[in-house]
């Protein structure tokens, strides 16, 4: 059997450790407790005031997190707890009852160092990857591993098993079709296959209703069907958006028995009660009370758009200009390894090379558009570590105790200064980047895309990797502001970006973003962005606000907003490299029918 591994990664924060990446210190982790020696309590005097806190459970991929928000969305404390991971070829899988256990450390450890009383935490709310969880009838794992260990019932969201399959499904990934095909024993003992967040919900209340982000993000399922119905209270409604010609289509009609009891009977909006809320026994596991209010769940990075959708300056959130459309008018760059860039919409835009539109899936009877970058953290990491002089870099970084990132802008600013640049990104006059190292995601959906670097030379220094590195940086933000105007090209009005994630704390990535797109960039004041969106859902749950969209504007609060230059100057040479960022594009296709016909 393959020994697990414990990894300290999600897959909304950059693979380097948050002090390598920006210097940037996250609070705590905390292991597992031993069964014996469980973490204390914190309890409060009976005659001290009772607050009002609200609970964000985040499940990535090798860890859980939770963090405590009060009632203007400030984080109170936050803990980790590391959850295993199975490698074995192209299955990846994890442990449902290992996650379980990992949730509920994070949870004690955080109101521990909150120091917030069980009675405090009004409502909860779970984000998670989408994994997908394998269950009987009991509720109990069912194994989804060709070991046919019975604790490996999660096939993580990264697991390659279903390449076949994928090709004969539109190019979908279908692991419920690899399962019914290779391992039938276990296809005939599942009765639930959910999506990680919302089994999160259904193990904290049994309450195995959907959420519209998961099943229609994730499952094909037809959100907008429920705009046929009454759209207002999604509690306890049939699912109605289930298609189900596409499943027989599959070969996997069975799913449709019960009228979809193994993939949802009931689907709710983000943020719709379950059941009695906390179940006796989830309650005694987490350390709270039974009963406390759970909402339907997110897909993480969607919380995170939660999070921090509704961040704008005290000032503008006054302003009399200020309508129900406004929202309409921001994107969200929830920015990790990978970037998702997330717009909603009032009416419902198709829009090649963007996900989506999906209705409901984030903000309520708004439409979601989503666009991403596949690598962006990787590739930075890829860039610098794949440099001769990287190790030195490091150590020099390191004696300093500063990240690479850090030491990498210091550099930047001297070389400025040493060559009398006019600006910064002037420094990058003769070197250009594509950075589809990964494919190109969006807009143009090329996953044979390759990444291409224009003008490089025999020089190997530090001064040599901070301007490839400046240089990568800005390849990614023209290929966000790519995605920007064909966004706004095809009916989006975007005009303001808001940005949460690790990159999100590098000073300098975050300038050229906004100086290359040409809008200004509000940063969250609360730098755990996806956990205070979960969070938020268990605030609507509490019935503390009256909708998603209420209580986003309650919690959501702006930090610091970083303008594009004033200076002409800068706008011309960002223009003029962002029409040799598009060009490389061009010229690539060009070799690559060259390539064909020479072959052909």
């Amino acid at each position: 059997m393959t020994e697990p591994q414990r990894i300290s990664t999600t897959d909304t924060t950059p693979f380097l450790s948050p002090q390598d990446r920006d210097g940037y210190v996250h609070q705590i982790l905390s292991p597992i407790p031993s069964p014996t020696r469980p973490i204390p309590s914190f309890s409060m005097s009976s005659s001290s005031p009772c607050r009002s806190v609200f609970l964000g459970i985040d499940v990535g991929t090798g860890s859980a997190r939770a963090g405590l928000f009060d009632e203007s969305g400030k984080l109170l404390g936050s803990a980790s707890s590391p959850i295993q991971i199975w490698k074995q070829g192209d299955c990846i899988e994890q442990s449902s009852t290992d996650i379980w256990l990992a949730v509920c450390s994070a949870v004690k450890s955080a109101r521990s160092l909150a120091k917030v009383n069980a009675n405090e935490v009004k409502g909860l709310g779970f984000a998670a990857t989408c994994s997908l969880v394998a269950v009987d009838s009991d509720g109990e794992p069912v194994t989804v591993s060709w070991s046919g260990d019975a604790r490996r019932n999660v096939i993580v969201w990264m697991d390659h098993r279903a390449v076949n399959q994928a090709e004969r499904i539109n190019s979908s990934n279908s692991p419920l079709l690899w399962v019914k095909e290779n391992l039938q024993e276990s296809w005939s003992m599942v009765f639930r296959w959910m999506d990680l967040s919302d089994w999160l919900s259904y193990r904290a209340t049994g309450d195995d209703t959907r959420s519209l982000c998961t099943t229609v993000c994730k499952w094909t399922y037809l959100g907008h069907a429920h705009m046929e119905v009454n759209k207002k209270d999604l509690r306890n409604m049939e699912a109605c958006g289930w298609d189900d010609e596409f499943w027989e289509e599959i070969g996997l009609g069975d799913l449709m028995e019960a009228h979809h009891a193994k993939i949802g009977r009931s689907v709710a909006f983000p943020g719709h009660a379950l059941g009695s809320g906390l179940t006796v026994d989830a309650a005694n596991e987490l350390d709270l009370l039974a009963g406390t209010p759970v909402g339907t769940s997110l897909i993480d990075a969607h919380a995170g758009g939660v999070g921090v959708m509704e961040s704008v300056p005290e000032a503008d959130s006054k302003s009399e200009d200020i309508d129900a459309d406004t929202i309409c008018q921001r994107m969200v760059l929830v920015c990790g390894t990978s970037t998702c860039h997330m717009a909603v919409s009032r009416s419902k835009l198709f829009i090649a090379g963007v996900w989506g539109p999906y209705w409901s899936a984030m903000v309520p009877e708004y439409w979601l558009s989503e666009g991403g970058q596949s690598a962006t953290g990787a590739l930075l990491d890829h860039i610098i570590e794949n440099h001769v002089a990287s190790p030195h870099l490091a150590n020099r970084a390191a004696s300093q105790s500063i990240s690479p990132f850090q030491l990498l802008n210091k550099i930047l600013e001297s070389l400025m200064h040493d060559r009398g640049s006019p600006f910064l990104a002037a420094l990058t006059s003769d070197l250009h980047v594509l950075p589809d190292f990964h494919g190109n995601r969006s807009p143009v959906a090329d996953p044979k895309a390759k990444g291409m670097i224009c003008g490089l030379t025999l020089d190997s220094s530090e001064k040599h990797l901070a301007l490839l590195y400046l240089a990568t940086v800005q390849g990614i933000a023209y290929g966000t502001r790519h995605i920007v105007e064909h966004c706004n090209a095809q009916g989006h009005k975007i005009n303001v970006l808001l940005a949460c994630g690790g990159l999100s704390k590098n000073t300098l990535y975050i300038q050229e973003h906004a100086d290359i797109i040409g809008y200004p960039i509000i940063l969250p004041r609360e730098s755990e962005s996806v956990l205070l969106g979960a969070a938020i859902l268990g605030s609507v749950a509490a019935k503390k606000y009256s909708s998603l969209s209420e209580a986003m504007k309650a919690l959501n609060a702006a930090g610091q907003v970083i303008h594009p230059s004033t200076d002409p100057r800068v706008k011309k040479y960002h223009d003029g490299k962002y029409r040799i960022y598009r060009e490389l594009y061009q010229q690539q296709l060009s070799h690559r029918a060259i390539m064909a016909e020479a072959l052909s």
